[in-house]
């Protein structure tokens, strides 16, 4: 994800752009707002290169009125009843279903997928609404009785303060839906940051939450880059920073707003692997690999970007290239498109470089997807499926996430081969397996040390119920971005131990509380001595 794009795009005045563009504004106290700011981005349809809208770099003082909204806003939010955010939820989440088209519409138009990929983009993100409606069970504390004599403990989960959120281009319904809900059911305020290349999906899902009842303040939205950033990461008002997108701009959120003192999840890049097994169902291993490699053009962080042969399923690797090359490529809209383009043109350069360096490296190209022309787009960013094959570890093309559509081959002979091979990758967000024997598969999921894994299922991403557990080189921090450990990220426990005494009458209370107390502190003092100074102090 870029930080900050000043290229040739960038417009020195928003009135420069196209009638039939569109305007990503600020969302700032509840108001949607134009920015005053002197640095604009086109939102290019990566399928035509036309201008579908600008974005402005927020001001300093813009980014400073919504932390400072969301400051604000916080006291009153964090009292308001856990029942009342729970029907914010649920008129969000109807609102969300019945725009789903509309809005995948535009998704595909600024981002590039197709619009079957658009609309499961949003449902994805959707589930997460969904699960936030449940707050009121999922943000339960806990309560043991009499730890010591008269003595009960208990446990609040209580929200953090304002939380930010920075998401990246490839999914920019589904992220953002992964923060934002779940930090405000909690109880928090929110200043979300979305991916400058395409906001505006984002932003039709933030005005779908301000129309649910979402009030002023609780949620805030900026446009931007590295200064936008940074700011997030340093400015003192904010307690937690949530991050999506890549290795080199994941590290450096962790290590800035670390350093300022706050709880950070930055999920990464990744190189996810699927391992074949010669006993699999070959016709459903082979099927679920092409969509997990190339769905998307490859620009999925749980994307299947290096397929493992095991022993004699070596012998399916063209099987697989006939497979990839049957895909039809075209724009997001045009029915019937498997693939639609990357993201940009920079995005493309970078893929088909290296493709060529893994060909100068000797890796062999079973099926070249550069250069691809789609009558009526021929400025698109299109790039085919691409299958390489003979690759070692030392290349770049298996060292580096190529966030396209590729796929890595690599063979191997047995299921220790496939297991060394994977777990020396310094990376940890996803992997799977495809096999017939049980016994196979449950060791495979014991001895890996990758977050989430899957067994005949090549992207494993869980349901909102569980939590996003990517691990090792793909994740910073300790806790997922939706379920259980969502609800742990955006609180803090407060534990409460408490003693209450009979009231006895005026006359004779001080005597009785006197008697009371040192009764109680003689036997405690003797059956229980380590609790009595815990409890009594």
């Amino acid at each position: 994800m870029p930080l900050d794009a000043p290229d040739a795009s960038t417009r020195s005045d928003p009135r420069d752009a196209p009638a039939a563009s569109r305007t990503a504004r600020l969302l700032i106290d509840g108001q949607f707002i134009e920015s005053r700011s002197d640095r604009w981005r086109d939102i290019v349809n990566p399928a035509t290169q036309a201008v579908v809208g600008r974005v402005p770099f927020a001001t300093g003082d813009e980014l400073d009125a919504a932390i400072g909204a969301a400051a604000r806003a916080f006291p009153a939010w964090r009292n308001t009843p856990i029942a009342t955010r729970m029907r914010i939820m649920l008129r969000m989440q109807a609102l969300i279903r019945a725009q789903l088209k509309p809005i995948a519409a535009l998704l595909s138009a600024e981002q590039g997928k197709t619009l079957a990929d658009a609309e499961d983009d949003i449902v994805r993100g959707l589930e997460v609404v969904e699960h936030a409606c449940s707050i009121g069970t999922l943000q339960m504390g806990e309560f043991v009785e009499d730890v010591a004599a008269g003595v009960d403990t208990y446990t609040l989960l209580q929200p953090l303060g304002v939380c930010a959120g920075i998401t990246p281009f490839n999914f920019p319904a589904m992220i953002p839906l992964w923060m934002f809900p779940m930090a405000i059911a909690c109880g928090n305020t929110f200043v979300l940051k979305p991916s400058e290349q395409d906001p505006l999906s984002t932003m039709a899902l933030v005005e779908l939450a301000v129309e649910a009842g979402v009030p002023p303040g609780v949620l805030n939205v900026v446009h931007g880059g590295r200064e936008a950033v940074d700011t997030l990461c340093t400015d003192p008002r904010i307690r937690a920073v949530s991050f999506v997108g890549s290795t080199a701009v994941g590290r450096h959120v962790h290590a800035l707003a670390s350093q300022h003192g706050k709880r950070v999840q930055a999920m990464m890049g990744a190189k996810n692997h699927a391992v074949v097994m010669p006993d699999a169902n070959r016709e459903a291993a082979l099927n679920a690999l092409v969509g997990a490699a190339f769905g998307a053009a490859g620009q999925r962080c749980m994307a299947t970007s290096v397929v493992v042969f095991v022993g004699a399923a070596n012998a399916w690797l063209d099987d697989f290239v006939a497979r990839a090359r049957g895909l039809k490529i075209g724009p997001g809209d045009a029915p019937g498109s498997d693939l639609g383009p990357v993201i940009s043109v920079a995005a493309r350069e970078r893929i088909e470089g290296l493709i060529a360096e893994g060909v100068a490296a000797g890796a062999t190209l079973c099926l070249d997807g550069r250069g691809i022309a789609v009558p009526g787009f021929e400025h698109g960013n299109f790039i085919g499926p691409t299958v390489l094959s003979d690759v070692d570890c030392e290349m770049s093309v298996y060292r580096t996430e190529i966030f396209g559509p590729v796929a890595v081959v690599m063979s191997v002979d047995t299921l220790d081969d496939a297991i060394a091979l994977i777990n020396r990758n310094p990376m940890g967000n996803g992997v799977g397996i495809f096999t017939r024997s049980g016994a196979t598969a449950r060791r495979f999921q014991h001895e890996i040390d990758v977050g989430q894994v899957g067994i005949n299922i090549p992207i494993p991403v869980p349901v909102p119920f569980f939590s996003f557990t990517g691990s090792r080189g793909s994740k910073l921090g300790d806790l997922g971005p939706y379920g259980k450990q969502a609800v742990q990220f955006y609180t803090q426990t407060k534990t409460v131990t408490s003693r209450w005494f009979d009231e006895p009458d005026d006359a004779c209370a001080a005597s009785a509380n006197q008697a009371s107390e040192t009764s109680i502190r003689a036997g405690d003092a003797a059956r229980h001595p380590i609790n009595t100074t815990i409890s009594l102090g």
